[in-house]
């Protein structure tokens, strides 16, 4: 499984209006393209920071789309007032306790992976990071997805509301000071984002 993240750095009076315009448009949009299995939605209000990503069957589906789908990025770029920058990925562990409802909250944490501990470093996530994940406050899922180009990987964990996922940020920044050096990786950079969409259908991949 494959995913595509298109990051904007949006005007925050233009979220709403970029919300309904990925609702409305992209997702429909997106339907229609051979392999594609949904979109998500992550915003941060504050910042303006918001991440649309696509889920795809395979790599040759990804990549083939890249094309046909520019035009509808653009045009999602310009309704949320920024730029966008895209980022490919491989889906390596994907694991969902429960589906995800309104108002729910979405840590993402960004990192730089040596390359000689790649292939560990995702067995260590499966095997001893998304456990300690689950215990969190009002858990929902959590991914892990790779680039083996850029030595990068993004780990993602939603839970139930925005206000569990605060309430549980201490023991996850415990948890990330604790596992990050087992994991053979280095952090560069954590957000919150309310999940605004959540419609990937990417199934159990662990």
């Amino acid at each position: 499984m494959y995913a595509r993240s298109t990051t904007i750095e949006a005007h925050p009076s233009s979220i709403d209006a970029g919300i309904a315009h990925v609702r409305d448009v992209v997702m429909p949009a997106l339907e229609k393209v051979a392999g594609c299995l949904g979109v998500s939605l992550l915003v941060d209000r504050g910042s303006g920071r918001c991440i649309a990503t696509s889920s795809w069957e395979t790599e040759q589906a990804m990549r083939a789309s890249a094309r046909e789908i520019r035009p509808v990025r653009d045009q999602a770029a310009q309704t949320f007032g920024g730029s966008p920058t895209v980022d490919e990925w491989e889906i390596a562990v994907l694991h969902r306790d429960h589906p995800s409802g309104p108002g729910a909250g979405v840590r993402a944490t960004w990192l730089t992976v040596r390359p000689d501990q790649f292939d560990r470093a995702i067995e260590f996530y499966r095997e001893s990071v998304l456990p300690a994940i689950e215990e969190l406050e009002g858990f929902c899922s959590a991914s892990l997805m790779i680039d083996r180009t850029s030595w990068r990987a993004v780990s993602s964990s939603t839970f139930d509301s925005m206000a569990a996922m605060q309430r549980n940020e201490e023991r996850a920044r415990s948890l990330r000071t604790a596992r990050l050096r087992d994991l053979g990786a280095d952090q560069f950079d954590v957000g919150e984002f309310e999940l605004a969409i959540a419609h990937l259908r990417v199934p159990e991949l662990v």
